[in-house]
């Protein structure tokens, strides 16, 4: 028996010796493979997380372990069959990267709960994170253990002596995964700086993306000054750029400036600059002082406008001119720098640039423009609607009781428009009051009612009110109204700025206007679903409810063909809710043609695989073109949760060339202009700027199931 024994450990012992030989050889991590192909069923499963009671206590965040196992048989060419997913999966749960519920040992195809441990590679130059689709190679890499582990799986395990055996292999495993897990990845090209004894700066060398041979350095991580002081020293001057090698020296750079806000504040950044002019002499000071100017410019271009309003900012530009001013008598090369310098002062802080060139003559200054941007305004017609009217900031009570008379059919002049607070009392507003500042206050809502400061309309439950209301929509000719939309969002998309999606996803700042441009379309995005909605749920008619509905959905249809996403996703999601998806009667007496087009159009709001069909339908269309804002946030979210800011103290670059890769997405959509509109119809206009919205979820469900009540 114990001969026998030592014979069976001894065959084990090989397959360690092997499975030795295969670790040696590769030259990637396993742990951070199994960490790619959690990160990749996270971001692309469609089976969401499952609450499981466990013990008397709640585990949070689990999967069962069919659907791990279906899921890479579906979306992996190297899987073949459910017996090497459970290979793959029991992999992951040796190197800790998954983890099981119940405390099993061994991955079960079968309704066990599993857990994903939310460990972080801490490696700089690991491959799977830099690239998210580089996830099957992983499964091909994991593999590779696969004949290691296969027999904790096998039909003889359950015997004493195979668990004393595995026993001992499980022990070896554990040691080995445990030390894979703490070599360096591709150390050889790694290099370190460091400072007092701890590392400052981790640089990976990479071969250049030009026909040059030669290689070179990128941040991996670092201190912030350290990055800065390195993008600084990779920097090409105006009369070295152009270069394939200065191309990725300004990407990096404009990596750097679109995320720093993610790991500082704008003022940390202000006072950092100055420390990189540096103390040097003669021709490496000039250099220096240069490419630090060139920096500042790259910086207020990408920023436009966008931090003209920091004090800080202001303060750092002033100094930094006068600094320049005063280089310029030991280095008067630096004129032409300056005078760029001056040209972005004027075009994006004219202010501050009145102040330096007008302080000596003790000119009048004269006062900045107001910047004209669009808002929407929303007032209450109805206990349970509102209208929401696209317009100016400037907006006067009078005009707005103006638009809310043509709007609902009322006279202008028997109504006032009142500031209602919680409490319930009503403050009329006089015909001059500015109402969008009114609107925003917290003291309660804007209302339009009669001059005894009763609604306007009765509940919208009202059958006799909505069998009165016109149908306006069923007159207008679809293309113009999907070209009226694609007007109105373009010109809320142009005003949105790439660091707003930073500071949304960081939810810094708020209330300061950092994010307004966004806030604004997002508040659209919602709205145009809700009056889809609305317009189809308060049509009475059946007839015309059937209408209504081909033009939604050919109004869907010149929206995409138009490149915007963003009104197409909504009028789709609108006619999707479950209070107009229920009205079979309707459906049903829409032509099948409709019905078809309508399916082709639900393809690119299909969330499987990680939203592929949206994705590839918006790739092919050129700029301009206006994305599905919310999914371009989820996605920068998911980046900013996902990876951690630090390794070590150190920022991790890698993470910030993600988010600026995204965030890059605004740029291109915007690198066009559209054509002029072809609609130039006051009642177009009013039809797409002005919306009577329902905002009660339980209205819209009764006027639902008052149309088509249950069978």
């Amino acid at each position: 028996h114990l001969f026998s024994l030592f014979n069976i450990l001894l065959s084990e012992f090989k397959n360690i010796f092997l499975f030795l030989c295969i670790c040696q050889s590769c030259s990637q991590s396993f742990p951070c493979a199994g960490r790619a192909v959690r990160n990749a069923f996270l971001s692309h499963g469609p089976y969401p997380a499952k609450d499981k009671i466990h013990l008397a206590r709640i585990i949070r965040r689990s999967y069962v372990g069919v659907e791990l196992v279906q899921w890479l048989c579906e979306q992996c060419v190297y899987v073949r069959c459910r017996t090497t997913a459970v290979r793959v999966w029991q992999v992951l749960l040796e190197l800790g990267v998954l983890l099981s519920v119940d405390q099993r040992v061994v991955f079960s195809d079968s309704n066990s709960y599993y857990q994903f441990s939310f460990e972080e590679c801490d490696s700089a130059s690991c491959e799977f994170r830099s690239n998210e689709g580089d996830w099957p190679e992983a499964v091909r890499l994991l593999l590779q253990l696969a004949p290691y582990v296969q027999f904790r799986s096998g039909g003889g395990a359950n015997s004493p002596r195979s668990k004393l055996i595995n026993l001992h292999f499980v022990k070896c495993i554990k040691h080995i995964f445990t030390a894979l897990s703490l070599c360096p990845q591709e150390a050889v090209g790694r290099v370190c700086l460091k400072e007092r004894g701890r590392d400052v700066l981790v640089l990976q060398r990479v071969t250049s993306s030009v026909t040059s041979p030669s290689d070179r350095y990128v941040v991996v991580s670092g201190t912030p000054l350290k990055i800065l002081e390195h993008l600084l020293s990779d920097l090409r001057l105006d009369d070295q750029r152009g270069a394939p090698e200065s191309r990725e020296s300004e990407m990096l750079l404009d990596d750097f400036l679109l995320t720093y806000l993610v790991f500082m504040s704008t003022n940390d950044l202000c006072q950092a600059l100055p420390r990189c002019r540096g103390q040097e002499e003669g021709k490496d000071a000039l250099f220096r002082k240069r490419k630090v100017l060139q920096l500042v410019s790259h910086w207020s271009r990408l920023y436009k406008d966008f931090l003209k309003e920091e004090e800080h900012v202001r303060s750092f530009m002033k100094n930094l001119y006068r600094c320049v001013l005063e280089d310029l008598y030991e280095f008067p090369t630096l004129e032409k720098d300056l005078k760029e310098f001056q040209k972005i002062l004027r075009r994006r802080h004219k202010h501050t640039y009145q102040q330096l060139s007008l302080k000596e003559n003790s000119l009048p200054l004269r006062s900045p423009q107001t910047e004209t941007r669009d808002v929407i305004c929303c007032v209450h017609v109805s206990a349970d609607s509102y209208l929401s009217v696209h317009t100016h900031p400037s907006l006067e009570a009078h005009e707005l009781l103006r638009i809310v008379g043509l709007k609902m059919d009322r006279a202008e002049e028997d109504m006032v428009l009142a500031v209602v607070s919680h409490s319930g009392e009503r403050r009329v507003l006089q015909p001059s009051d500015c109402v969008y500042s009114e609107s925003l206050t917290p003291q309660g809502k804007l209302v339009a009612c009669r001059r005894d400061l009763t609604e306007i309309l009765p509940p919208l439950t009202d059958s006799a009110e909505l069998s009165r209301r016109p149908v306006r929509l069923l007159g207008i000719n679809t293309w113009d109204v999907a070209a009226a939309l694609t007007h109105l969002d373009w010109s809320l998309f142009k005003s949105i700025h790439e660091q707003e999606l930073v500071y949304y996803t960081l939810s810094r700042a708020p209330g300061t206007g950092h994010t307004a441009a966004l806030s604004v379309l997002l508040q659209r995005c919602n709205e145009v679903q809700q009056w889809v909605m609305s317009e189809v749920l308060m049509c009475v008619s059946l007839n015309k409810r059937v209408q209504l509905l081909k033009k939604f959905i050919k109004i869907a249809a010149h929206c995409k063909a138009q490149r915007n996403l963003n009104s197409a996703f909504a009028i789709i999601m609108g006619l999707n809710t479950a209070a107009v998806s229920r009205l079979n009667q309707t459906w049903e007496k829409c032509p099948g043609k409709f019905k078809k087009l309508f399916s082709e159009l639900e393809l690119i709001t299909d969330p499987s695989l990680n939203h592929k069909a949206y994705r590839e339908a918006f790739k092919r269309m050129k700029p301009p073109k206006i994305p599905f804002m919310p999914l371009l946030l989820k996605d920068i979210t998911f980046i900013h949760e996902g990876n951690k800011t630090f390794h070590d103290n150190l920022v991790n670059f890698e993470k910030l060339h993600m988010i600026a890769d995204t965030v890059r997405m605004i740029r291109h959509c915007q690198s066009d202009q559209p054509g002029e509109s072809s609609f130039d119809s006051a009642e177009v206009r009013a039809s797409v700027h002005w919306l009577h919205i329902i905002d009660n979820q339980q209205t819209l469900f009764e006027l639902s199931h008052k149309l088509e009540p249950r069978a």
